[in-house]
């Protein structure tokens, strides 16, 4: 286990560090974060909507459409909202005016969409390209429009105000020749030149988010997540720094499907690991934490009543600190080994039916049997689900843990020993 723990900080460490420290990485990480609120929000209106009982569901059937407004501005326009947040966080990494880099990302994005004629209405753009499915073309044009913003300003090619001019009216003279160069660019493209932006960025990447929504796309986030918490990183930072724009992806699409009364069709999204795999936090470290609270080491006992209302809540740092389950043999192995066992049951009794697939953002607090009741849509076989998944992680720790357990008591019955 110390060999392996050697080779983790020698090979995958310093690649996924450098990943997750990279400035564009690390802007889209956190442009997108930025949305979550006002996808969560939206999403309890899917809920509300279409509540999960059937009494209920047909009162509220009528009103659906306007109920679902706030949804269709939240979600239905989530990689507008992503685009502008990431153009933001870029320009701020090179300290460039975060106000410009948003606007001019969010610019081009909207480029690469040509309006519809509606008639008399005038000209409509389809939303369908501001959702999730334009995700990947709001990133690539945010990173694009922030560069260019930097390659101006390095060159000096910008219009400076004399001084005394305020700073705001400064900034936005500063932005107009990169406003210049970024929009008829894209203009000549998408328009005159007739080249689809959406429908090509997205056929590149159509084969990642399939692959994501496998049964290997989804066993590889998990692995590679605990295995860097294993070692003291935050798994999920550095790997949903990459993942997380397949995971909207799908979600989008989940949530697409639902709203018009369609089969939902990914098994993959975001949702799908926070309620059935990271069931107390990553690891599924909910079955140590009651371990422990039934322990006869003293030290263990004392942290699972500690850690109790915080794994409930899906908040596992004291545990992986605090046992320590981070660069502890014993504990390694179910830490791994349990997330990739309740993470492939969940995935075929998704694959067959047996649960619905999640569609809905929660918030990741809730406790797990909660969170996964909402995340999809209402099916009260989900909550089932992550009860059997945390008896089955419970099972998986138990060896391990007693092991832990008899190690630690030993050592304390030698330090009493010791000190008389």
């Amino acid at each position: 286990m110390y060999k392996l723990f050697e080779l983790l900080e020698k090979y995958l460490i310093p690649v996924m560090t450098k990943l997750s420290e990279q400035r564009h990485l690390q802007a889209i990480r956190d442009g997108i974060i930025s949305t979550i609120p006002l996808i969560i929000v939206g999403s309890f209106f899917m809920i509300i909507a279409f509540p999960p009982v059937p009494a209920l569901a047909a009162l509220v059937k009528p009103y659906a459409a306007e109920i679902l407004l706030p949804f269709r501005m939240t979600m239905g326009l989530m990689a507008l909202y992503a685009c502008h947040s990431i153009g933001y966080h870029l320009a701020k990494s090179y300290r460039l005016d975060g106000v410009a880099g948003g606007l001019l990302a969010m610019a081009a994005f909207l480029l690469t969409s040509v309006p519809v004629n509606t008639g008399e209405q005038g000209l409509a753009l389809l939303m369908s390209n501001l959702g999730g499915g334009g995700m990947f073309v709001a990133i690539l044009m945010a990173l694009f429009a922030v560069e260019v913003l930097r390659f101006a300003k390095e060159r000096k090619l910008t219009i400076r105000m004399p001084e005394g001019v305020p700073d705001s009216v400064a900034r936005s003279f500063e932005a107009l020749i990169p406003a210049a160069l970024i929009l008829p660019l894209v203009w000549l493209v998408r328009d005159v030149a007739g080249f689809d932006i959406q429908h090509f960025v997205m056929s590149l990447f159509q084969p990642l988010v399939l692959a994501g929504n496998s049964l290997v796309g989804i066993l590889v986030p998990i692995v590679l997540i605990t295995l860097l918490w294993a070692t003291g990183i935050h798994g999920d930072s550095v790997v949903g720094t990459v993942a997380r724009p397949i995971w909207l992806v799908l979600l989008d699409q989940n949530i697409a499907a639902a709203a018009s009364g369609q089969p939902i069709p990914n098994i993959g999204p975001e949702p799908f690991f926070q309620w059935f795999v990271w069931i107390g936090g990553s690891g599924a470290t909910i079955g140590l934490v009651l371990l422990m609270l039934v322990s006869r080491s003293p030290y263990l006992r004392s942290v699972g009543k500690a850690t109790l209302l915080p794994g409930i809540c899906n908040i596992n740092e004291p545990v992986i600190f605090g046992v320590p389950v981070m660069l502890n043999p014993l504990l390694f192995v179910p830490f791994l080994v349990g997330p990739v066992v309740v993470g492939t049951l969940t995935y075929f009794a998704m694959s067959l039916e047996l649960v619905t697939k999640p569609y809905i953002l929660v918030p990741w607090t809730l406790p797990g049997p909660i969170g996964a009741y909402l995340a999809t849509g209402g099916d009260w076989r989900a909550s089932v689900l992550v009860i059997i998944n945390i008896i089955i992680v419970t099972g998986i720790y138990f060896p391990f843990f007693r092991a832990y357990e008899q190690k630690l008591m030993k050592e304390a019955e030698t330090t009493r020993e010791d000190l008389t």
